[in-house]
């Protein structure tokens, strides 16, 4: 194993564009674009747009259901 990879640290990920954050919430991207992407903020950089991860964890327990009601 070369240095470089022994050295190499994994870095949390604190945004995601549209198909990571899709592939984060286990959902297509055609859902995602239609479904979730309207409740979200998004980041602009340059011509990328980013969905930062806590408002995808945030959607995700606004969402929740639990016994036929919302748990939020």
């Amino acid at each position: 194993m070369t240095s470089e990879k022994r050295m190499r640290r994994t870095v949390p990920r604190l945004a995601f564009n549209q198909q990571e954050a899709a592939e984060a919430l286990g959902i297509s991207v055609d859902h995602f674009a239609r479904h979730v992407k309207p409740d979200l903020p998004v980041v602009y950089s340059g011509a990328l747009r980013l969905y930062p991860r806590q408002s995808l964890e945030e959607w995700l327990k606004e969402h929740t259901i639990q016994q036929g009601r919302r748990v939020a």
